[in-house]
């Protein structure tokens, strides 16, 4: 089974394509339909930066443009990497 790269938050990720992703009061549910995980996001600004993954240029400008200060950027960085490694989030490759 291959493994999913490092997460490096000076990269381009974006959800999975079968990641679904469902608002709600505390946050979101992110969900994944080829491996039936569930995730719970329960950060409001962790949603806003998920959210932010599908135009920025890299997961630090995801972070940036959502105005995540300095001190929240490594907590999304390590939420983000959970993420990646459930296969919630790809890293974004350039178009051929």
């Amino acid at each position: 089974m291959p493994t999913a790269p490092a997460f490096d938050l000076d990269r381009a990720w974006d959800l999975h394509p079968q990641v679904s992703v469902r608002p709600e009061p505390f946050g979101a549910l992110l969900y994944h339909f080829g491996t039936r995980r569930l995730s719970f996001l329960k950060d409001r600004g962790l949603v806003a930066v998920v959210q932010a993954l599908a135009t920025a240029p890299t997961a630090r400008a995801a972070c940036q443009a959502v105005g995540a200060s300095a001190d929240d950027v490594p907590r999304y960085a390590r939420a983000l990497t959970v993420l990646a490694r459930s296969s919630m989030l790809i890293e974004r490759r350039p178009a051929p």
